[in-house]
């Protein structure tokens, strides 16, 4: 694996790379609401954001237990400043449909295996020819890696992407409690695990089973017998940036480091940001936050719209 590591924690930081600036929005931007149905017949919620650029379409991929509407504000800035299409979608057995009737043969590891390649299947479809370029926060980075599709983008941003092993978070104890102690037994009394848990949205009860089951083992799934398509790791030769944050609880180096050495041909470039640059806490989840616009989006807009890397 090639890493280029631009920044450590502990290290001064800095907001993107030189040469790297926020565009100034120009483009107006339309929203279409869309249902894309998978190879295996599920139907997933889709928004479609369109605007009069000509730059890459972009697909955009949430985290586990998030649902689409947390990247909104995120993929207009990208249509704003010149990107033909960006995609935002549901994964399956998420939120309302964490109760679907189908949503007991719902496993996580179809959020990469199916729900991504029809996601991007409908963006090449709306975008019409022209590069293709994508982001995913936290499981959207894994997502990739499992989806068999990485040579039909250009580049891939990763934002807080990570091997969830609970013993390399920063608060293991916590996290081992809340998804096992918590969030598994909740499964099994209400089929699926409600907000409340405290774990973002409501999931499937399978799929939380999944992800729990995962994070109790320090090689994530990549030994998990039942994902086979996590030999697609070693596939993925495409430009990749990593975005860390030096004060997500989650995301640590070392969870990090856990995921992107599984990107084995990739050519991967790190850059970790802290709060001195966002001026503000930023965690696991405060990237995509609209205050975030000016001082950290450009560390992802400029790469994926323009494919700047560093010298």
């Amino acid at each position: 694996m090639n890493v280029n590591v631009i920044q450590h924690p502990g290290m001064a930081t800095f907001t993107h790379l030189p040469g790297e600036t926020a565009h100034d929005a120009f483009f107006p931007v339309t929203e279409s609401e869309l249902k894309i149905a998978t190879a295996d017949g599920v139907d997933l919620p889709a928004t479609l954001f369109t605007g009069e650029g000509d730059g890459p379409a972009v697909l955009v991929s949430s985290a586990a237990a998030v649902e689409r509407r947390f990247y909104r504000a995120f993929a207009t800035n990208l249509v704003e400043n010149g990107a033909r299409a960006v995609l935002t979608y549901d994964y399956r057995g998420v939120g309302a449909a964490a109760k679907a009737t189908r949503a007991k043969d719902f496993r996580m590891k179809d959020w990469g295996v199916r729900d991504f390649p029809a996601a991007l299947a409908a963006l090449k479809a709306a975008a019409g020819p022209g590069p293709l370029a994508g982001i995913g926060h936290s499981f959207g980075g894994v997502a990739l890696g499992l989806s068999g599709e990485a040579e039909a983008f250009e580049r891939y941003c990763l934002v807080a992407s990570l091997n969830g092993y609970y013993g390399r978070t920063a608060e293991p104890a916590a996290v081992f409690s809340r998804m096992n102690l918590a969030g598994v037994p909740a499964t099994y009394l209400f089929g699926h695990v409600p907000a409340a848990v405290g774990l973002g949205t409501a999931l499937a009860g399978p799929i939380f089973r999944d992800w729990a089951r995962w994070c109790r083992r320090p090689d994530f799934f990549f030994s998990d017998p039942t994902v086979p398509e996590a030999a697609r790791f070693a596939d993925v030769a495409i430009p990749l940036r990593s975005i860390g944050f030096t004060d997500d609880r989650w995301g640590t180096p070392a969870a990090v480091a856990a995921l992107l050495g599984k990107f084995s041909n990739a050519a991967v470039e790190e850059l970790w940001l802290g709060p001195d640059d966002a001026g503000d806490a930023i965690g696991h989840m405060g990237f995509f936050r609209r205050a975030m616009r000016e001082p950290l989006w450009p560390a992802a807009t400029a790469f994926l719209l323009d494919g700047r890397r560093r010298n």
